[in-house]
């Protein structure tokens, strides 16, 4: 049987990105330590997978490859006892389109301890809507929630507000009651933003240049997706018991910051991991999704494409032009 997939090449000859026909013979040898067959459905275009199709970063360490580091559909055949054709799955992360065939693609063999139930009340489209970038979120507004970021308490920041793991952040932080305050550098999206929750938007370029070590409280909890100055400025804001949750390097890795607000205000800054979270955690995220993220928002969220579409949506993804979540329809 043959699938469709978005295939990358790297060579002598340079690199390559696109469509190819693939056979379930592919599957069988070059995702050989995968022991379930998944039929995708419904894919995603996360940063990392921008990363991937325009070769940027290293983040292909086996070639050739298939991207997509999301993935949701159907069990095709298992040799997981845990599994059995016909089950609904999701998978996010383990190295999925980085070191094992991904899921940009009609097919994925995977590994049956990557895999998780879809919860009830989510669909394969709904699960990616929400991905990676929703799932990371919702990690992190547990991270505030369990360390005792209360909504009535002081105000919530989020930054890289209008990218998918932003807006997701905001919608499941206002369904909690939280006033949420939402940086950003389009501030044309302040309306999209106000839609999914947002009391409040902010210009990141107020956060995101050099600042004092510690400055006047503001935060009760912060979910940064950006890092560098901007993640050093919301702690040094950050109120005194305050918890910080680090996800995501859109302006950069480093973090220009002192000890000052951890030993002088008790601050937490926690960090996300995301791709290598343990199943009992990743299943609590995903429950919690699925009961706390409103559909309404989650569908202002959400922009549709066919796989066909993908390799040029890429460098959007990369500049920060896209709102929200692209969802991939791999059958297009």
């Amino acid at each position: 049987m043959s699938f469709r997939a978005l295939f990358l090449e790297k060579s002598e000859s340079g690199f390559h990105a696109g469509l190819r026909e693939l056979a379930d013979t592919d599957l069988a040898t070059h995702a050989a330590d995968g022991n379930v067959t998944v039929e995708i459905a419904w894919s995603t275009v996360n940063y990392k997978d921008g990363l991937a199709l325009t070769n940027r970063s290293p983040v292909v360490r086996k070639w050739p490859m298939v991207p997509g580091i999301d993935g949701a559909g159907v069990v095709e055949a298992s040799d997981d006892p845990r599994f059995v054709p016909g089950d609904a799955v999701v998978l996010n992360g383990w190295g999925v389109g980085e070191t094992h065939w991904g899921c940009l693609a009609g097919k994925a063999r995977l590994k049956g301890d990557w895999l998780i139930a879809l919860p009830a009340g989510l669909d394969a489209h709904g699960a990616m809507a929400i991905g990676t970038a929703g799932y990371t979120a919702m990690l992190a507004a547990l991270t505030l929630q369990q360390g005792g970021v209360r909504p009535g308490e002081g105000e919530v920041l989020v930054t890289g507000a209008a990218g998918g793991l932003g807006s997701v952040a905001v919608a499941i932080l206002a369904g909690w009651g939280h006033r949420v305050v939402a940086s950003t550098g389009r501030m044309d999206e302040a309306d999209y933003l106000t839609a999914l929750g947002a009391a409040e938007v902010i210009d990141r370029t107020t956060l995101s240049a050099p600042g004092k070590a510690l400055q006047r409280e503001r935060w009760a909890g912060v979910i940064d997706a950006v890092g560098s100055h901007t993640l050093a400025n919301a702690c040094a804001q950050t109120r005194s018991r305050g918890v910080v949750a680090a996800c995501g390097l859109a302006q950069g890795m480093d973090f220009p910051s002192t000890v000052a607000p951890f030993i002088l205000r008790g601050v937490t800054l926690a960090g996300i991991d995301s791709v290598m979270c343990p199943r009992a955690l990743r299943e609590a995220a995903w429950q919690r999704l699925a009961s706390d993220l409103e559909r309404s928002r989650l569908a202002a969220i959400t922009r549709d494409i066919g796989l066909a579409d993908v390799v040029d949506a890429a460098p959007e993804v990369l500049a920060g032009r896209v709102r929200g979540r692209l969802v991939v329809d791999v059958s297009r």
